[in-house]
C-alpha cells in the first residue's frame, strides 16, 4: 500500500509554483523581447539601413513643415516638452513615489524604484555616447536640443517614470480608480512627449521608438526581478523546530496518563 502525500491530493508537497514566480518570469520574458527589439533597432541605426533612414527623414520633413506653418501649435508643443514632460519633471514624479514608499515603510521597494530610474538614465546616456547619432538639422529650426539623438531621452524617461508608477500602485494594491487615473496620465505623457519631440524636429522617429522600447524593457525587467526575489524570500520554509526535551511515550492501555502514583503506606 502506497504512502499518501502530506497534502492529501496525491502530489508531492512543495511542487506548486508560487504565483509571484510565474508573474516574475512573464515580466522578465517580456523585458527580453522588448530589449531584443530595441537592440535590433539600434543595429539598423548604426548601419544606416536605407529603408529606416528614408522613413526617418520623410517623417521628420513632413512634421517640420507642419511646425513651421503652425507657430501657435508649435509653441504649445514646446511648452509641453520643456515643462510638463521634461525628463526632470518625470524624475520628480518618481521622487514623490519613492518618498511615499519610504513614508509607508516600504524601503526596499523605494530603493528598487530609485535604482531603476538611475539605471535608465545611465543606459540612455551610454547609448547616446556609443552611437553618437546626429539630430535632424534644419535651416529654419523651431527648437533645439543637446547631446546625441539615439535614443530619445524624453521618451525613455517618460516611459520609465510612468511604468514604475503604475507598477508601484499595483504592487501596493492601490484602489482601481487611482490606478486608472495614473495609467491614463502615463499613456498620454509617453505618447505625447514622443510626438512633441518629432513635431519639434529634434528627434528621428527611430529615436522615439527606441526610447519607448528601452523604457518598457527596463520597467518590465525591474518588476520581474523584484517579484521573483520577493516570491523566493516569501516561500523559503523556516527551519523545522525540534523538540526541546525527550519525547513522551503514550500511556499504556488501561493506565491513566501522567506519573504513576505511590500507594499510601499501610497503617
Amino acid at each position: 500500500m502506497g504512502t499518501p502525500s502530506s497534502s492529501g491530493t496525491g502530489s508531492a508537497p512543495g511542487t506548486a509554483t508560487p504565483p509571484g514566480t510565474t508573474a516574475g518570469a512573464r515580466a522578465l520574458c517580456t523585458a527580453g523581447w522588448l530589449a531584443v527589439a530595441a537592440v535590433a533597432l539600434g543595429l539598423l541605426v548604426a548601419v544606416r539601413w536605407p529603408p529606416l533612414v528614408h522613413t526617418d527623414r520623410t517623417v521628420a520633413g513632413d512634421l517640420h513643415r507642419m511646425a513651421r506653418a503652425s507657430p501657435d501649435w508649435t509653441e504649445a508643443n514646446r511648452i509641453l516638452t520643456d515643462w510638463a514632460w521634461d525628463p526632470w519633471t518625470m524624475r520628480a514624479v518618481l521622487v514623490v513615489f519613492v518618498g511615499w514608499l519610504v513614508w509607508r515603510g516600504v524601503r526596499v521597494l523605494a530603493a528598487w524604484v530609485a535604482a531603476t530610474s538611475v539605471v535608465g538614465t545611465l543606459l540612455q546616456q551610454g547609448l547616446k555616447a556609443l552611437l553618437d547619432r546626429p539630430r535632424p538639422v534644419w535651416p529654419d529650426p523651431v527648437d533645439s536640443a543637446h547631446y546625441a539623438s539615439f535614443p530619445s531621452g524624453h521618451a525613455m524617461t517618460a516611459t520609465v517614470a510612468g511604468g514604475l508608477a503604475l507598477w508601484v500602485l499595483a504592487e501596493r494594491g492601490a484602489p482601481v480608480v487611482w490606478r486608472r487615473v495614473v495609467a491614463t496620465l502615463a499613456v498620454v505623457s509617453v505618447l505625447g512627449v514622443g510626438c512633441t519631440r518629432l513635431y519639434l524636429g529634434v528627434h528621428w522617429l527611430s529615436d522615439v521608438l527606441a526610447g519607448w522600447l528601452l523604457g518598457a524593457a527596463l520597467v518590465a525587467a525591474a518588476a520581474g526581478l523584484y517579484t521573483r526575489l520577493a516570491s523566493a524570500a516569501a516561500t523559503t520554509p523556516p527551519d523545522a523546530e525540534k523538540p526541546s526535551g525527550p519525547a513522551t511515550a503514550p500511556p499504556e492501555a488501561g493506565k491513566p496518563a501522567g506519573p504513576a502514583s505511590t500507594p499510601p503506606n499501610a497503617e
